[in-house]
């Protein structure tokens, strides 16, 4: 964590989610997040010099600073609702608690908090508790409902940290399954199944398919044939930013929208079908087509 928030004594100042969850766990952090309790925007203009803050938010009321090459995103504490269930939610206050701040998260081990003042550890859900016995868990019986992206982020959790969801979660996402509002985000789930995937573990792929994640690219999804350890064993040869592409690359996607390299890389791959490749062929293609 950086040394130069400890310097700042304000004590509503929160280190939050993945850091303090990794911190626990014993492991580097990807991203290091704080939550301001108050308005953060203000917190920045009366403490970090100007050059150093390079984004500014005021709808969301967050606000991005950079210090040694680093960038880090300081968020405003805020209560939110989703009017529109699986779209992105509605900002109902900012400058709440911080322990309003946390009940919005999406499982426990994400929802701890930690003052940088002090250390202070705020934990209202158990989320230290679920670390422990290796259990990711929502916070409400409606999360999936609000945010459906939430069961792809899970997967991602489930396969980094090994880590199961627990029981009640389990049925909970198992409902959802069962009854999809397909009226959702395809732009945050492809966000979800890119963090994933990207990972480069069979796991993850076994697990899509055994607890019928796949129905969430659209209906009728058809299970296809292809064996995720031979795509991981390949993609440790091969560095890609499409490894979640190559994976997912026999369902539909056509309700995931993608971008021009994507649907050459898919268009390529068959062609492949009855053509060689050529000096243009994307090697990815060339990978989906060996694993048909």
């Amino acid at each position: 964590m950086n040394d130069f928030f400890k310097n700042i004594r304000d004590e509503k100042l929160y280190y939050v989610g993945g850091v303090v969850r990794d911190e626990f766990l014993n492991t580097e952090s990807i991203d290091i997040d704080l939550c301001y309790e108050g308005n953060a925007i203000e917190f920045a203009n009366n403490n970090i010099p100007p050059n150093n803050i390079i984004k500014v938010n005021p709808d969301f009321g967050t606000v991005r600073v950079k210090f040694d090459n680093k960038e880090f995103d300081i968020a405003s504490t805020r209560t939110e609702s989703y009017p529109q269930k699986g779209h992105l939610p509605k900002i109902e206050k900012i400058g709440c608690s911080i322990n309003e701040d946390l009940k919005r998260r999406d499982f426990t081990i994400n929802s701890i908090a930690k003052r940088v003042t002090d250390g202070k550890i705020i934990d209202e859900f158990g989320g230290i508790n679920d670390i422990k016995h290796k259990k990711i868990r929502v916070l409400h019986e409606n999360s999936f409902i609000d945010d459906p992206t939430r069961i792809i982020r899970g997967l991602k959790f489930s396969v980094r940290f090994g880590f199961e969801l627990d029981n009640i979660t389990k049925r909970l996402q198992d409902s959802y399954l069962n009854n999809i509002n397909y009226d959702i985000s395809y732009h945050r789930l492809k966000k979800e199944l890119i963090e994933t995937f990207n990972l480069n573990n069979a796991k993850a792929f076994e697990k899509f398919i055994n607890e019928k994640m796949y129905n969430l690219l659209g209906k009728n999804q058809k299970i296809p044939n292809i064996n995720p350890q031979i795509i991981e064993n390949r993609l440790k040869e091969f560095q890609t930013n499409y490894c979640w592409l190559i994976y997912l690359s026999h369902f539909d996607l056509s309700s995931i929208p993608l971008t021009r390299a994507e649907n050459k890389i898919l268009e390529w791959s068959k062609r492949l079908q009855r053509e060689k490749p050529t000096n243009n062929t994307p090697e990815e293609s060339i990978i989906i087509s060996q694993i048909s």
